[in-house]
Order: structure tokens, then sequence, then C-alpha cells
């Protein structure tokens, strides 16, 4: 090494040096950037977040008052919110007590195919019913009531159990040019996935955002409808992927 050639070497060292510090410090920036904000043509679609579903509840999904404050504060990063209530009339064909010597959780075969049993909830104008009081989501638009035929299920926000008849959510959120829903609420295993599969079937890009659900999981319920959201084209998220203020 020369003399003269030292004090190249040293400033090309320092300029890699720097340069490797400026990447360094660029990582940070870059993973903020890259949390999902969500864009107008996404919307929000809550499900079933009401008093039945959580502790206390006649079908009460573990924990599943813990999701409340954190759905409140997704929702705020999105322009376009949707809820969704079971609505039931008395005597649904859905509940155990429709079906005399049968219990909840038993299944049974409908004309539109198997049904669990489940306990008396959400009923029409009862306060089980009623959307949780912590849900804090003034600027939701629209509030789809699914379940109200007494002689077929609906799980799905979009289509009920039968597989034929539709909610008109679809025809909705196409009308406001909606390409992509995510997901959130109670229960994972059933009116969560089922909406995000249904999503996906008429067309919509569909994500659900599992730390703001919970699942009944009865008879490995839970893990089934993971693998069936996945086979559909359902993705799976958490929330801290989102970008949400603090």
């Amino acid at each position: 090494m020369t003399q003269s050639s030292k004090p190249f070497l040293s400033r090309r060292s320092l300029l890699v040096a720097a340069g490797a510090m400026s990447v360094a410090g660029a990582f940070p920036r870059a993973f903020a950037q890259a949390k999902i904000k969500p864009a107008a043509d996404t919307a929000l679609i809550v499900v079933d977040v009401q008093n039945c579903f959580v502790p206390g509840g006649s079908l009460a999904v573990s924990k599943g008052d813990e999701i409340v404050p954190l759905i409140n504060k997704i929702a705020k990063a999105f322009q376009n919110v949707v809820l969704t209530q079971d609505w039931h009339t008395p005597g649904h064909v859905s509940f155990a007590s429709a079906h005399p010597g049968k219990k909840p959780f038993e299944t049974v075969k409908l004309p539109y195919g198997n049904q669990i049993l489940w306990p008396d909830h959400c009923v029409q104008g009862t306060d089980g019913a009623s959307l949780v009081k912590g849900l804090d989501i003034p600027h939701a638009q629209l509030v789809i009531r699914k379940g109200f035929n007494p002689k077929v299920d609906s799980y799905s926000a979009f289509i009920e159990a039968d597989s034929k008849l539709k909610t008109g959510l679809d025809g909705y959120l196409k009308g406001r040019n909606i390409k992509a829903v995510y997901v959130v609420g109670l229960a994972t295993d059933f009116c969560v996935a089922w909406t995000a599969m249904d999503a996906r079937k008429l067309g919509f890009a569909a994500t659900v955002i599992e730390d703001a659900c919970r699942g009944i999981d009865t008879q490995g319920s839970l893990a089934a409808a993971w693998k069936s959201m996945e086979k559909a084209g359902v993705k799976r998220m958490q929330s801290s992927e989102l970008a949400l203020d603090a």
C-alpha cells in the first residue's frame, strides 16, 4: 500500500460503512411502510359481535368479549364498515329446542344439508340479539341481518346455508366498487369462515384478521375451518400487519 492510496481507501471505507448504516437504518422505515393501509375499495365486515356470543350469553364464545376493543381500533382504519347480526325467529330450525329429543351441538339432516343444532340464541328483538354495548363503530354504513328465515340457517353474511338465497351484501359492496373484504368477529369457525369463503365465491379478495376473531371449536371445527378457508383462497393475517393508529 502506498502512502497516497491510504486516504482513498479510508474515504471508500467510510462511504461503504455509511451506506451500510443507511441501509440498516432504512429497514425499520421499510417495515413500517410495508404495513397494510386499507384503501377506499376495501371494506371491513364485523361479524355477529352480539350479546349471545360473548361470556354470559346463551351461545358464548370463549373470550369473545376480548376482541371488542381491537375491532374498534381496526375499524378506524377503514372507510367502509359493515356490521352483521344473527337475527333468528323464535323456534328457528337451527335451535335444538325445535327438535324434540335433540341437544345442542348434535347434528340433524335438513333439506339443505347437515345442520348443527344450537342453543336458542339471537332471537329477534331480544337483548341477546343486540350488538355488544362496547362495540363503538359510529361510521359503520350498513347492518346486515341474517338467519331470519325460520327454515334455513345463515352463517354467512352473503349467502344462506342453502347456498342459494343471498342477503344482498354482495350487490351492495359491488355497487360501492369494493374489491376486497377483511373479516373479524364471532365465531371464527362458523359465521366468520362462511362469510370469508362466500366473499371469495362472489369475486372479492378476502382476509380474516385472526386475532380479532374467536372460535367455538366444536368437534375440531376450528382447524377444519382454517383448512377450508385456505383452500378457498382466503388470506389469514394478524392486526399487527395493518397500519393502525396508536
